[in-house]
């Protein structure tokens, strides 16, 4: 078994493994170009394309322990509007186990979404006055008959087969995949593509004066493929989009959750919440399913205070089934001894009086942690998308202290997971103010957090969220909020999530974590705004574009019947703005 990917840089350590095997693939079927900067260089082309005037593309095919199977290496010219397939290659004795194909259909559906006029490559030839050596004859032959199932064909009547040195041997076709189109491109473009892939690919070693008799040969217009040689009639293999990692989202939803339940009139945060959006997302087709693996209390406690877990997780031990606490006493004078009694010492770990404890609560805030850092996993894995659908929430919860129906800081814990790979931005879209994200990384500068939401003087938590709130220490400019009216429109909520994603591009994170509050929707019980699902599309469209790993954690959102249409629209907006572009 086999997945394909997108391999965007080497930020990822499964990505610059999977480098490491592409380029020992080169070497062990590419002898020639086995260390030549092209080559070495493979890492930097994917991070600086404008320095080799083409953007480069890397797709990989691997297993579940990340060992390549197969790789293809494609360039994009976007003023010529072109493709360029430089490596389709297969590691050694797995030729037959349809990797290949999966990965030219891969490549194909790329070309077509950047609007390519063609898909070119360069492929040996299978004409004996070309080539010399039978053995070679036989790849050139298998290769060429590869290309001509999904209907790519040789340019005829042109010089480009011409060797650079007298003597020189098999001299490579000009390959063309016209994709969409119903005839192949004219000369005057082709003329064009040829003078870019041979001046920049090639022009060290091709003499101008040797591309100049190349380009000018391309005279027929438009230019003329070879007829079909394989096959009796010209037979074209369906376009079948693949299953692309870098196009999917992983799902992971904790079946505990509903365990949690707290039945107390105007308690809006209810298991029904995670079907209802669960039912409409998959009707996208675009999410993979996958199991909760347990992780290590220590993720926990590096970002809450082991002091709070273990109250917190005594407490719930020891209520009983059905019975529930509720803060009520609060140390406004003496901070530093807490109460005695656990049922008294709830308000020493809490901010509000209406978020319970119960027998139930530990355990469903412990599976919540579990989803988030399986979803974190899984971007760590090659996905570029994942979606933790959890609850309880967890963005109120600062390191000490609970409320707003939180407990554990889920977007927190996996933020802190996911710098051990590379610097992150936190964005939360929720309604209310994530204090608790705030609180956590207020005073570090490798994680920036970022909140658009109402303002502290009409919105819950009312102490924090406000502008001049801006970190501290070595976190200073590292916090930005956004507070916004009682009463905002669509357009000033776009405008301003979009100076959020510039703070976020300038910061140019390893990885966003997105703190998605579906309560910003129009007749949320506990929001004021009234945002519609065309503009849960537009946002997320926006945060997709952004093309950065994304790791989106459900927080709030409370009107059953418009929030799983909401998170679909969103999770379309998010996966188009991701792939397309």
């Amino acid at each position: 078994m086999f997945k394909i990917r997108r391999v965007f840089d080497d930020t990822l350590s499964i990505d610059r493994q999977a480098i490491t095997e592409v380029q020992k693939i080169i070497r062990d079927q590419f002898p020639d170009a086995s260390e030549t900067e092209e080559i070495l260089s493979l890492p930097d082309k994917l991070k600086n394309p404008l320095k080799y005037r083409f953007r480069s593309i890397l797709f990989v095919a691997d297993n579940q322990h990340g060992n390549v199977k197969g790789f293809a290496l494609v360039h994009h010219e976007p003023v010529l509007g072109f493709s360029f397939l430089d490596y389709l290659s297969v590691a050694p004795r797995l030729s037959s186990r349809g990797i290949g194909g999966a990965l030219y259909q891969r490549i194909r559906e790329e070309a077509i979404q950047l609007r390519s006029e063609c898909l070119a490559c360069e492929c040996l030839p299978d004409d004996t006055r070309l080539c010399n050596d039978p053995k070679l004859m036989i790849q050139n032959r298998s290769r060429l008959r590869f290309y001509e199932r999904f209907g790519a064909f040789p340019v005829v009547n042109t010089r480009y087969e011409t060797p650079l040195q007298e003597g020189d041997d098999c001299p490579p076709y000009l390959v063309i995949d016209i994709l969409t189109l119903k005839k192949p491109p004219s000369s005057t473009w082709t003329r064009q593509m040829v003078q870019a892939i041979l001046e920049r690919k090639y022009g060290h070693r091709c003499p101008p004066g040797y591309i100049r008799s190349v380009v000018d040969s391309f005279t027929d217009n438009p230019v003329m493929l070879r007829p079909p040689r394989y096959s009796k009639k010209e037979v074209h293999i369906p376009f079948i989009p693949v299953q692309s990692l870098d196009k999917r989202i992983a799902l992971l939803t904790s079946r505990d959750h509903q365990i949690h339940h707290v039945r107390e009139r105007g308690y809006v945060e209810a298991p029904v919440r995670i079907p209802a959006i669960e039912k409409e997302i998959m009707k996208l087709e675009i999410f993979d399913r996958h199991a909760t693996r347990a992780h290590p209390e220590s993720h926990i406690t590096a970002v809450h205070d082991k002091k709070y877990v273990a109250y917190f997780k005594r407490m719930s031990e020891n209520l009983k089934p059905g019975e529930s606490v509720y803060p009520y006493v609060f140390p406004l004078r003496n901070t530093v001894r807490p109460p005695r009694e656990l049922a008294l010492r709830a308000g020493y770990y809490c901010m509000d009086t209406f978020t319970p404890l119960n027998r139930n609560a530990f355990m469903a805030a412990r599976k919540a942690v579990d989803c988030t850092l399986t979803a974190a996993d899984l971007l760590l894995a090659g996905y570029r998308m994942s979606y933790a659908l959890v609850r309880p929430p967890g963005h109120h919860a600062e390191r000490k202290v609970f409320g707003g129906f939180c407990y554990f800081n889920n977007a927190a814990i996996a933020a802190n997971y996911l710098c051990r790979q590379g610097t992150v931005a936190v964005l939360d879209i929720d309604y209310h103010h994530g204090n608790g994200t705030q609180d956590i990384f207020y005073g570090r500068r490798n994680v920036l957090t970022i909140s658009l939401h109402g303002h502290p003087n009409i919105a819950y938590p009312y102490f924090s969220g406000f502008e001049d709130e801006r970190g501290d220490g070595k976190g200073t400019r590292y916090n930005i909020n956004f507070p916004l009216d009682e009463n905002v429109s669509a357009r000033t909520y776009e405008d301003t999530l979009r100076k959020a994603l510039e703070h976020i591009h300038a910061f140019n994170p390893s990885f966003i974590v997105l703190s998605l509050g579906l309560d910003t929707a129009k007749g949320d019980p506990t929001g004021s705004w009234n945002l519609t699902a065309d503009n849960f599309y537009s946002n997320g469209l926006l945060i997709g574009s952004l093309k950065k790993p994304i790791l989106v954690v459900q927080e709030g959102g409370y009107r059953i019947a418009s929030i799983g249409k909401n998170a679909r629209y969103f999770f379309s907006g998010l996966q188009k703005g991701m792939t397309t572009g």
